[in-house]
Parts: C-alpha cells; sequence; structure tokens
C-alpha cells in the first residue's frame, strides 16, 4: 500500500470514522496513523532512522521526513541519526550541536507485512485513547449509582456495558441469589475507577453499604435535601441490613420518611437488593442508647461500656437471647457493624453468676495474697477494688471509709500489698530473663516484668521482635472467617492493654530503632492551618 494521492482522503474519512466509532478525538487517530506509518518507513529505510511522517489534517497528504540531530564528536553513537559539526555543513549554514535538520524522503511502499504491523498500532492508540476517555469520564463518578446493560459473564464475574465501555461486577460484589442474562438491566454502584493498562477499569458493586445508602438517597428526598442523614449502614446482602439515620428538623421522623406512606419507600429499595430485609433505627449519639437500637427487635436489659477497649456488654432477658443474637449471629454482627463495637451478649443470670464468680475471685485473690479473712476481703471487694495495685497504691483516705480501718490498718495493708506485688515482679522478671528476654526488651518504658514474662513466652525477646509486631498481636482483635467473626487473642490483652496503646508502644519502638522519623509523623502545618481555618469558618 502505498500514500498515494488516490487514497489521501480516505486516511482522514478513516480517522473520522473510527474517531466517531470509538468517541475520541480524530486527532488521536490521525496521531496513530502517523506512527504506524513512521514504524512501516524504519523497516525500509533503516530501524536506526529517526523517520517522522505528519499527515496534513486538512488534505490527508501524509509526508515522510528523515531528522538528525547534531552532536559532538565524542558524542556521535547513531550515525542514521546523528551527525558530527563538521558532517552538518553539508547540510546547514553554520551548525551547533543541538540543532537538527530535517529532510523529506520518499513515501514507503508497505507490503502486506508491513500494512498488518501498521494496524496493530493504530489499534492499540485507538484502545489506548479509549480506555483514557472512559477513565476520565467516569473517575469522578466512583461512588454513584449507574445503569447498564449486561453483556456477559465470566467465571462468576458479570461484564456490564455502561454506555462508554465496559465495567466489572465481581462475583463477590454480586447478591448471592442474582442470575443475569446478556440484555438484562442492572442497576449498580460505582465502587472505584482506576487506571489499568488492561482489563476493566470499572469496578461495580451490589453489596457495597454505600450501595444501600444511594438507593434510599434516590427514594428519600429528605435524604437528598440533606434534612435527614444516613449515619451508618451494616449489611449481610440479600439477607439483611440494619441503616441508621438521624433528623435535622425536629418536625421530620427520619424513621418514618424513610420507610415512606405504607412502606412505598423502603420497599422499593427492597426490591431492588431481590428481598434483603432491612432495619431502619433511629440514630443517637450516646454509643449504649445507638447500641439499644441497633439491636432491635431484642429488647436490652443494661448495658456496660468500656469505651477505652471499645467493648461492651449487652444483658438481655433470658426469652430475648436469641432474638437479640440472631440467625447464626445475623443480628448481634449487623449491630456490631453499624456501631463499631465488639458485643458481648449475655442472659440476666449470666451476668448475675459472672458478676457473682468475680466477686468471689477477688475475694480470694485478697484472702491469698494479704492474709486477710473472707469477711475482710468481700469489703474490699464491694467497695471497688479489684487487684492488688489498687489496694497498694490508692490514696489512704480511700481504704479509710472501709469500716473497721483505720490509719495504722490502711498502712499495713497497702504495706502487704506493696511487699506481694515486688515479689510477684521479681519472679516475672527472672522468668522473662530465663526466657531470653534481652535488655533492650526490659529498659522499654511501659512494660511491666508479668508483661516481659508474657512476651517472652511469645518469642517476643527483643525490641526489634516488638517493633516487627501487630497492633492486634499485642492488644487482641476479631477477624471474619467465613462469615463468622473469629476473636485473636493478644499476648497483653490480659494486662489490659487498647488498640491504641499497642499502636503507640510499637511506634515507639520503631523510631528508638531509626525506623521511623518521628518528623514524619509530624501534621503538615500547611493542613492544620486549613483545618483551623476551616474550624473557625464552621
Amino acid at each position: 500500500m502505498a500514500i498515494t494521492s488516490a487514497n489521501q482522503l480516505e486516511l482522514l474519512q478513516t480517522a473520522e470514522a473510527v474517531a466517531r466509532e470509538k468517541m475520541i478525538d480524530p486527532g488521536l487517530v490521525i496521531e496513530a496513523m502517523e506512527e504506524s506509518l513512521a514504524r512501516a518507513a524504519k523497516s525500509r529505510y533503516g530501524a536506526e532512522m529517526d523517520i517522522r511522517v505528519a499527515i496534513d489534517r486538512k488534505t490527508g497528504r501524509a509526508t515522510f521526513t528523515r531528522v538528525r540531530t547534531v552532536v559532538a564528536d565524542d558524542e556521535l553513537e547513531n550515525y542514521q541519526a546523528e551527525f558530527t559539526v563538521e558532517q552538518a555543513k553539508q547540510y546547514m549554514e553554520n551548525p551547533e550541536v543541538g540543532q537538527t535538520f530535517v529532510e523529506e524522503v520518499p513515501p514507503v511502499e508497505m507490503g502486506r507485512i508491513a500494512a498488518q504491523s501498521a494496524k496493530q498500532v493504530i489499534l492499540q492508540k485507538v484502545r489506548e485513547a479509549e480506555r483514557d476517555r472512559q477513565y476520565e469520564e467516569f473517575k469522578d463518578r466512583a461512588g454513584t449509582i449507574i445503569n447498564g446493560l449486561v453483556k456477559r459473564e465470566e467465571y462468576g464475574n458479570v461484564i456490564v456495558d455502561v454506555g462508554a465501555g465496559e465495567a466489572i461486577l465481581r462475583r463477590n460484589e454480586k447478591i448471592g441469589r442474582e442470575s443475569y442474562r446478556p440484555n438484562d438491566r442492572i442497576r449498580v454502584y460505582i465502587k472505584e475507577v482506576r487506571r489499568e493498562q488492561r482489563g476493566p477499569q470499572i469496578f461495580l458493586s451490589r453489596t457495597a453499604p454505600e450501595f444501600m445508602a444511594e438507593l434510599f438517597k434516590m427514594e428519600v428526598p429528605e435524604i437528598y435535601d440533606g434534612i435527614i442523614e444516613i449515619k451508618a449502614v451494616a449489611r449481610d446482602p440479600g439477607s439483611r441490613a440494619k441503616i441508621a439515620v438521624i433528623s435535622y428538623d425536629n418536625s421530620i421522623d427520619p424513621v418514618g420518611a424513610c420507610v415512606g406512606m405504607r412502606g412505598s419507600r423502603v420497599q422499593a429499595v427492597v426490591n431492588e437488593l431481590q428481598g434483603e430485609k432491612i432495619d431502619i433505627i433511629p440514630w443517637n449519639e450516646d454509643q449504649p442508647t445507638f447500641l439499644v437500637n441497633a439491636l432491635q427487635p431484642a429488647e436490652v436489659s443494661k448495658v456496660v461500656l468500656d469505651e477505652e477497649a471499645g467493648k461492651i456488654e449487652v444483658v438481655v432477658p433470658e426469652e430475648q437471647l436469641s432474638l437479640a443474637i440472631g440467625r447464626r449471629g445475623q443480628n448481634v454482627r449487623l449491630a456490631s457493624q453499624l456501631t463499631g463495637l465488639d458485643i458481648d451478649i449475655m442472659t440476666e443470670e449470666q451476668e448475675s453468676q459472672r458478676r457473682q464468680a468475680e466477686f468471689e475471685l477477688r475475694t480470694k485473690l485478697f484472702m491469698d495474697n494479704l492474709d486477710l479473712d473472707e469477711f475482710f476481703a468481700q469489703l474490699l471487694v464491694s467497695e471497688g477494688f479489684t487487684n492488688l495495685e489498687e489496694v497498694a497504691y490508692v490514696e489512704v483516705e480511700e481504704l479509710l471509709v472501709i469500716d473497721g480501718v483505720d490509719e495504722d490498718t490502711a498502712g499495713e495493708l497497702q504495706a502487704r500489698a506493696r511487699d506481694v506485688l515486688e515479689a510477684k515482679n521479681k519472679a516475672a522478671m527472672d522468668a522473662a530473663r530465663a526466657l531470653g528476654v534481652e535488655d533492650s526488651l526490659v529498659e522499654f518504658e511501659g512494660l511491666t516484668p508479668q508483661m516481659l514474662e508474657a512476651l517472652g513466652k511469645d518469642e517476643v525477646k527483643t525490641l526489634e521482635d516488638f517493633a516487627t509486631c501487630a497492633d492486634w498481636e499485642l492488644a487482641g482483635g476479631w477477624t471474619t472467617v467465613d462469615g463468622e467473626r473469629v476473636k485473636d487473642d493478644g499476648v497483653l490483652e490480659p494486662f489490659d492493654v487498647s488498640l491504641e496503646d499497642a499502636q503507640a508502644m510499637i511506634m515507639t519502638a520503631r523510631i528508638m530503632l531509626g525506623w521511623v522519623d518521628p518528623a514524619d509523623l509530624e501534621p503538615d502545618a500547611t493542613e492544620e492551618d486549613e483545618e483551623l481555618t476551616e474550624e473557625a469558618e464552621a
């Protein structure tokens, strides 16, 4: 194929046709053609030559040129694309290093292989331009709902035509019972848009909590207008969900507004989600109250919150236990996701038994270690003392409020407690040393001898070992295995070390070892100023 006057206009027509079909700039198609023609020309003139092609945007005429650059004598490497100052004098007046000399060369006659190669270059460039256009069009639409058309299914993943290209709904983002056929209409949530060299760039979801929130925004005008806000969503996709809402207008009931007349609004969302049952509950900034709402329809007798540990105990009547937990733990799991708390549910009888067991255990602790009779030990427990440290280091006045305790008795109690603690600390430190715990860890501030012994038993024996730990390995946490929440016990969990404490200690260790620069942890001054400005404006 030769680029002659007979097909010059055809080049422009082809470029415009491809651009219209792919909805991209015709200039990008022409640039791809120029590159493909230049590549074909190099196959004839030499791969090392700098051959360039320019297609006139009006006439379609393709001009082939050879470009050579003037270089210093000692820098000449490519004789086909470079020449020295002396050599350049044959073609240029007063040549200087860095200048280029451009000369037109005859157009090439492309054979079958060259034509095929040129076609591949054009197709590749067009695909890249198409992907760039798709990304630019959708990058700001992440977090919104879109309607699409099912094209096909691949290995359980659904390929969806979203108008400007293809998007993917992965198997784990589908609601369990759903199945699709080609040309089915589908409503999906754009979960993420990211640049990819190949494959889909638009990732969809129907299981994301945000999908449900966006559906409610479409059905409930008060949410769209900002009068009602969705504070949290927890889903077991296709089965059940909980959504917490709050109204900023006292005259509007947020739950009633979301339910709608005769349930019309919530039913529209339920139908879209294949019958997923939805509990709409009022959000409350008071966590115990919010949790009681979240556990509906179960009735709660009492709530005990440990804010530092992020845990909460919920006491329910015996007949409400199964309802509070739900089928396969679904109700308590959704309530936990909604509130962000670890929830421990027990009956009133179980709580009574647990408290009695704790009372007896603490009584025995004081009897055995402080050489007290049962009655006196029970007095200490009744006054709220839970361990030897509290007795040893509490202000004397707090002991004097106990019946029968004077200053001498209080002093004797504290002396005994301190002696026992000192002996226990020495024994724990000796055990830690025997386990191989090194000085670098022993001298680390915040670790007691008992903690050091526990760390040694878990093969954490140096500051380096400690610095490589994850926070949950120290403080404990929860993971999900096969849909069930599983407890991971932390090495320092028995010592009431919270996740925040664990994170702080680990970071301190890394700073001491030089692994982390403290300056990197300081907030940017500009960001702080912006935050202060925003707060002042608010």
